[in-house]
């Protein structure tokens, strides 16, 4: 008996190293790729000018995966390290709270989650296990985290001052969205616990439909519920931005009834460059871009159809060409479980692909950060 209650307890502790210590790393290492690639080749014409542009993104998940982001990274996309090097000012990092099993761009119903392994495999406190109010404030103190850990190289950016001081001082401005608001769990209050955590950029819907509305990838189709109506009304009430990324289109055509202030979509293709139904319509999107918003152009294959630097290029110049070059930046989805053709630390390479397209250099500079340092600069609360 002895015998086999000792063998019962290695065989716990084996299965307990694997769990916690094996797993997540594999399953990020695995969902977060960049495609095997030689070095890229960067003009000294296309280095000088990377070198002036204050790089900006609207969408990383980065803070979803248990690693220790103030350090350079084997896996992924982001970290510290790499996002100085590729020449960020900006970055919007974004909570997932909640993912359907079996996720995927057609149809997600919203009765299950497949998050709650991932969270208790990479030990989040045990609070976030069944509250997705309390995933988004856990993410959100990552990055209060990272500010303490990265001394004079990070600002967590929660109005314009901040910003404009980041920027001033040449260091990373991080500002924290969720991808799809219902960690407000029906409960308008939430909008400001969150907003006191740092919340600045809410995304409405996910994969599934919610207590705000139809989601693109959900089953009804609807637009803004009267819960979301009331939450966008107090959300830019407060100053937040409105991200729909993910919202069904007729959530978007509600938002933009709803509202005066510009929206962003933070991570998205363009429908007539990938016919994808990760992308809405082209007309929407111009109604977007018309309101003064702000489109961010992805780097993986449900948004572009093929995750490559030419794509990726090719997709800038249609939004461009639809919507003016002031509505268009990077929405890369880094970290978001895609496939990249490089990470953050690469991005001199788009600049080059961007030359090689013909773009000119005010096109690329406004494009790779300006117009979105700008929107940000006018949208975040002023104190």
């Amino acid at each position: 008996m002895k015998r086999i209650a000792y063998s019962a307890l290695v065989l716990i502790i084996i299965g307990a190293i694997v769990f916690f210590g094996v797993i997540p790393q594999r399953f990020d290492a695995t969902h977060n790729v960049v495609l095997a690639h030689e070095p890229y080749v960067v003009s000294d014409a296309a280095r000088v000018l990377h070198a002036t542009i204050p790089v900006a993104d609207l969408h990383s998940d980065m803070l979803l995966w248990r690693r220790d982001p103030a350090k350079r990274q084997k896996r992924g996309h982001t970290d510290l390290p790499r996002l100085r090097e590729g020449g960020f000012a900006l970055q919007i990092f974004t909570a997932v709270t909640k993912t359907p099993r079996g996720i995927n761009l057609d149809e997600n119903s919203a009765d299950s989650d497949g998050l709650t392994v991932l969270m208790v495999a990479q030990r989040w406190p045990l609070r976030v296990w069944g509250s997705i109010y309390e995933r988004a404030v856990f993410q959100a103190s990552r990055l209060d985290v990272l500010e303490k850990r990265a001394g004079e190289d990070f600002i967590f950016a929660k109005n314009k001052a901040d910003l404009q001081s980041a920027l001033d001082r040449g260091v990373l401005a991080g500002v924290y969205g969720i991808e799809g608001a219902h960690p407000l769990e029906g409960d308008l209050g939430n909008i400001d616990r969150l907003y006191d955590a740092g919340l600045r950029v809410m995304g409405l819907q996910h994969f599934f439909d919610n207590a705000l509305g139809g989601s693109l990838h959900g089953i009804s189709g609807e637009g803004l519920t009267q819960f979301g109506r009331d939450a966008v009304d107090k959300a830019v009430a407060k100053d937040m931005i409105i991200d729909v990324a993910h919202s069904s289109e007729a959530v978007v055509r509600d938002v933009l009834a709803r509202t005066g202030k510009p929206v962003i979509v933070s991570h998205t293709g363009i429908k007539g460059h990938c016919d994808s139904p990760r992308n809405i319509s082209d007309a929407l999107m111009k109604q977007i871009a018309d309101a003064g918003g702000l489109v961010g152009v992805g780097f993986w294959e449900g948004a572009i159809c093929d995750p490559t630097l030419d794509s990726i290029a090719s997709a800038i110049v249609y939004a461009v060409d639809l919507l003016g070059a002031e509505h268009v930046a990077l929405g890369s989805d880094f970290d978001g479980t895609v496939t990249a053709p490089f990470d953050a630390s690469e991005l001199a390479a788009l600049t080059q692909a961007l030359i090689d397209v013909g773009l000119d250099d005010k096109t690329i500079r406004a494009v790779m950060g300006e117009n979105a340092i700008r929107y940000f600069l006018e949208n975040l609360p002023a104190e």
